[in-house]
């Protein structure tokens, strides 16, 4: 997405992971973002490092926004997964990786 100027909502969403250290572990949060309003659109947290969790947001924030033209991520391997890239190619949204 480097250079595009984003226009209108849902021209350009992006997707982005962070994770807390606990006593016990881990609390990872995932974050569904317009670039244009930049409104979070979804967000989820888990105690697991799988992926269902950013899925889960990313359905969320389809459902109530739209389909995103594009798509922006960073290469974690969870939103590198089958699922989630599928879970985009049938939403029409193109992929932009960064890194």
């Amino acid at each position: 997405m480097r250079g595009l100027r984003t226009l209108r909502p849902n021209q350009g969403c992006c997707a982005d992971i962070t994770y807390n250290p606990m006593r016990w572990g881990f609390l990872y949060l995932v974050a569904h973002m317009d670039w244009f309003t930049r409104k979070v659109l979804a967000r989820r947290i888990s105690n697991t490092p799988e992926a269902d969790f950013c899925l889960e947001a990313l359905s969320e924030g389809i459902h109530k926004f739209g389909q995103p033209e594009i798509m922006n991520t960073d290469q974690d391997s969870r939103l590198r997964s089958f699922d989630w890239t599928d879970s985009l190619r049938r939403a029409k949204t193109s992929i932009s990786m960064e890194g």
